[in-house]
Order: C-alpha cells, then structure tokens, then sequence
C-alpha cells in the first residue's frame, strides 16, 4: 500500500461515515472523490439519472435521506436551494434530518444559498444538538471532476479543523472565511464579481469587433494590462485565446447561465438585506436572468457575449 492510500485509510476511519445527499453534475464527482480517498461513503438523491451515475462511479446508494443519514458521523449536503436544506433539516410532512441522527452529527452543507439561510440552517442544528459548517464551492464541474475546487468556509474554528480533511480531497484551496455564514457570504461577493466581469470582458471583445481588433490582439493586450481577470484569462468568452475555455466547445458548461443567474439572485438579496447602494450587481442580475430565461439557462454563463452582440447595431 502507497503511503498516500495509507493517509486516506486512516483519514476515512477517523472521520466516519459521511452521508452524501445531492448527488448531481456537482455532487456525484465530489462524493467519488472521497470514495477514491478510502472514506466511508453512502449517497442519496431523488433523481434517478443522479443515482444511476453514483451507482456507476463507486458509490453505494441509501433508499432514503433518512436511511443515508441515521448512523453518518458527517451529513453533506448539495441542494439546489436554501428552502430545499432547511426543509431537509426540520422536515416536511414529517421528521427532519436533525431528528433521525446521531447526536452531535456535524452538519456540512456545500449548497449555494441566501446567507441568512445558512445561518438559520446552522442555528436549528446548533440547536438540536449538531455541528454546522457551510462550505460552498467554485470551480464548477471540471472542479468537481478534478478535486480541485476552492471551498469557502463558514464554521466554528474547531468544525473548520474537522472538516478541512474532507475538503482537502474535494478541493485544492479551503479558505476559512468566519463564523456560520461566512462561506455563503465570500461565495455570493465572489460571483457578483465574477458576473459582473463577464459582461464587462464580453462587451469589450464585441466593442473590439467593431473597432476591427482581433480576439487575439485584444486578449494580448487586456491579459498582460488592467483589464486582466479571470473571466478573460480562463473562461475567455470568445474561442481561440483561451483553447480550453467554453467558448470553444459551443459554450457547454462549465458554469451554466442559469446557476450565475440564481447566484446574482442570491447576491442582490444579500444587497437588499444590508442596505449596500450597488448598481452594478443589481444590473448583472437582470441580464443573467434574461440570459437564463431562454436557451441561455444550459449554455456557460461567458455565452452571454451572444446576446451582447445579437443586440448590437
């Protein structure tokens, strides 16, 4: 046995068994990853085409949130919203996942959600008698795929020491950004900058179309300038500069349009709540969310230069 199996054996065995709920685009690869670590792992998910790739991928499967749950040391949860991991926590029509654990079950929830949620989500499980940390990602599927996602984390320094293992085989970069919340809180910051950046690079690359500049000559130039970020040296919004960014596969995800549109959605709320007088967030909302509304909602979220030059004279 390598020295490295070796670490993931004595890792798994200490942490226990980690029920995985959510097993989508995100959640399958990330709980495959800890199942190649050597962790004790049991997944569910509603969806059949989620199970059947879990099946696939190693992972063995509960017949119900409650069965995976029961004896886990460590719930993880990736759910689409905040109302699914609330509802999920205090239950719907019967007992919540709070109530079917053992006590003092550490709570981790990787979903992307409002900030005041996953201060409620911790408050109810600090309250029953659990652990809570929220670590959402970034890094999207390829990330997932890879281990190599950033995982921005909200948790009590001593739930942060426990969980950091775990990330570590999901992720390259594990930031412990403060008390519950916090990982939503740097999450929801980050995406707002990253959507807004969007718009800006792809309104840049078709203002240099019509100023007859090449996509080359204006990446060479913004990516050695100030007008370089992210958006442009990785996810570049026009094929060629960039050969493995989506624009080069037909704009398939990636980061799809209508995951940045939910996370402005969940940006613009932290803005309301606190009173912050952006304008440039808010407006980044209104055009992911008509990105979203039509064919935009599957394509990567850099496939918003389309309809940047679709409207342009």
């Amino acid at each position: 046995m390598t020295e490295n199996a070796a670490m993931s054996d004595i890792q798994g065995s200490e942490t226990g068994l980690i029920a995985f709920l959510g097993l989508g685009h995100m959640g399958g690869p990330m709980a495959a990853n800890l199942i190649k670590a050597g962790h004790d792992v049991i997944g569910y998910d509603p969806v059949p085409a989620a199970v059947e790739a879990a099946v696939a991928h190693g992972i063995p499967m509960a017949s119900s949130a409650h069965e995976a749950a029961a004896e886990a040391a460590v719930v993880l949860t990736m759910l689409p919203s905040g109302k699914h991991v609330l509802d999920a926590y205090r239950g719907v029509g019967g007992p919540g996942l709070l109530s079917v654990v053992k006590p003092d079950t550490l709570f981790l929830d990787c979903s992307t959600i409002n900030v005041d949620e996953a201060r409620e989500a911790a408050a109810l499980a600090v309250a029953a008698g659990h652990r809570s940390v929220d670590a959402p990602v970034s890094g999207g599927v390829v990330g997932a795929e890879a281990g190599t996602l950033t995982f921005m984390v909200g948790a009590l320094p001593e739930d942060f020491e426990t969980v950091k293992p775990i990330l570590e085989l999901m992720g390259k970069r594990i930031v412990h950004c403060g008390d519950h919340g916090a990982g939503q809180a740097a999450k929801v910051c980050n995406n707002m900058i990253l959507g807004v950046s969007m718009i800006a690079v792809a309104e840049a690359f078709v203002l240099g179309e019509k100023l007859g500049l090449t996509h080359q000559a204006l990446f060479d130039v913004a990516s050695n300038a100030s007008g370089q970020c992210w958006a442009l040296t990785t996810n570049c919004p026009v094929p060629g500069p960039v050969p493995t960014s989506p624009a080069n596969r037909d704009y398939q995800p990636g980061f799809a349009g209508a995951l940045m549109a939910k996370d402005l959605r969940l940006a613009l709320n932290a803005l309301e709540s606190t009173g912050v007088a952006a304008e440039m967030g808010p407006l980044a909302s209104r055009i992911y969310d008509a990105f979203a509304a039509g064919e935009g909602a599957g394509r990567d979220f850099s496939g918003i230069i389309t309809e940047i030059r679709d409207k342009s004279v």
